[in-house]
């Protein structure tokens, strides 16, 4: 971010002949520049989302502003529906799919490791389908061979095919992996942002803002609470509903998992769990959500209208959506048929499912919710400081 003061102290550097350091963009940054650069002129959208507000603090966008900036997006679609230099105008105008392009370049540059950012432009739907159908595969062999695919002496307990000491060894470290290397890109995009600083009552008050935005999904409204554009020029809530299925039905199942780790280690009752039990109770109203959720942002994706947001991303975000589907539809199959003998067999497919999901989490669709609430807390806390420009208002 460029303050007038800071413009002042360049423009008194390149007086006394210091030489101006310009950050180099990419063609897409350059683009979203391009772009910002006239909405700031117009400012007609700046009611509409996050993005607008935080614009006006800029006089020119560097690539740590751009990257902010393409964060707070939520490709709801507004602006560009309201837009008057949109396409097919010269200026050519698409905020959502110049803010869209960039935010996938966000996730393959703060990747960790760094090597392992290219994995975004391979993360599609066709890979993510194989890798889960190739780990079931293994684990439907290695079962097959000890002569328990069908049938066998299980008696619904799954912890007989596979020892429960086992699929922690197998699912613990690949956790751990996902947090740090989630945790490692975000701190590295958070540190290039410069948050903003301030007392501790102003953190506090941003944090809890933030928070309401995340679980809320305030900016999937379209700014005036009708909801966001899908195919054609109507609001519909359809996208911000279905979007609330999914994160609260993973979180359900996330904490399904955590009780269950905390009724195994800590109070000595061991799987499986039957209804009402409160693992089960989390499990199943998360798996009918997540199914519920995944199935309509399918569809909603499916039929998007072509201008709203980047299309080289939907084999990226139908491979994300294929792989929660798969996880929480293998998972209700697999308590449904715990007594059946098609245990073993649902068994591999949900581990397979599960596993393809946390090895591509770090570097798929998933990520995008990481970095896009850093940037609502960013935004949190420095629209409570004042306006370094002295222009507009938040």
């Amino acid at each position: 971010m460029q303050s007038l003061d800071a413009l002042t102290r360049e423009a008194a550097s390149l007086a006394s002949g210091s030489p101006r350091v310009i950050p180099i963009l990419s063609e897409r940054e350059a683009e979203v520049g391009r772009q910002m650069q006239i909405c700031n002129a117009c400012r007609y959208c700046e009611g509409f989302c996050a993005v607008f507000p935080a614009m006006t603090r800029r006089l020119e966008f560097g690539p740590a502003d751009i990257h902010y900036l393409a964060n707070l997006c939520h490709n709801c679609g507004a602006c560009l529906h309201a837009c008057q230099y949109a396409p097919p105008h010269e200026f050519a105008v698409n905020v959502p799919r110049a803010m869209a392009q960039v935010r996938a370049q966000t996730y393959a540059d703060y990747a960790w490791p760094p090597a392992l950012g290219r994995l975004y432009q391979r993360n599609g739907l066709a890979l993510s389908l194989a890798l889960a159908a190739g780990l079931a595969l293994f684990l439907m062999l290695a079962v097959a061979f000890s002569g328990s695919l069908w049938g066998g002496p299980l008696q619904g307990n799954f912890y007989r095919l596979f020892p429960h000491n086992l699929l922690v060894g197998l699912f613990g470290p690949v956790f751990v992996f996902v947090v740090v290397a989630l945790g490692m890109g975000v701190s590295r995009f958070w540190r290039e942002l410069k948050p903003a600083t301030g007392s501790a009552p102003l953190h506090t008050a941003a944090t809890a803002e933030a928070a309401d935005a995340v679980l809320r999904l305030k900016y999937l409204d379209g700014g005036h609470g009708a909801g966001c554009h899908d195919e054609d020029d109507a609001y519909t809530l359809r996208r911000r509903r279905f979007h609330h299925l999914t994160f609260y039905g993973f979180m359900l199942c996330f904490a399904a998992t955590c009780v269950a780790t905390l009724y195994h280690y800590a109070l000595g009752w061991h799987a499986p769990y039957e209804l009402p039990s409160l693992p089960k109770l989390l499990g199943v109203a998360g798996g009918l959500s997540l199914v519920a959720g995944t199935a309509g942002l399918w569809h909603l994706n499916r039929r998007r209208h072509p201008l709203q947001g980047d299309p080289a991303q939907k084999p990226m975000d139908l491979g994300f959506i294929a792989l929660l589907f798969l996880t929480s539809a293998s998972g209700l199959a697999l308590w449904l048929g715990r007594g059946t003998p098609a245990l073993a067999l649902l068994l591999c497919l949900h581990l397979g499912a599960v596993m393809a999901l946390f090895a591509t989490l770090p570097y798929g669709k998933f990520a995008h919710g990481v970095f896009r609430t850093a940037a609502l807390l960013r935004h949190a806390v420095e629209k409570r400081l004042p306006n370094p420009v002295g222009l507009g208002a938040d």
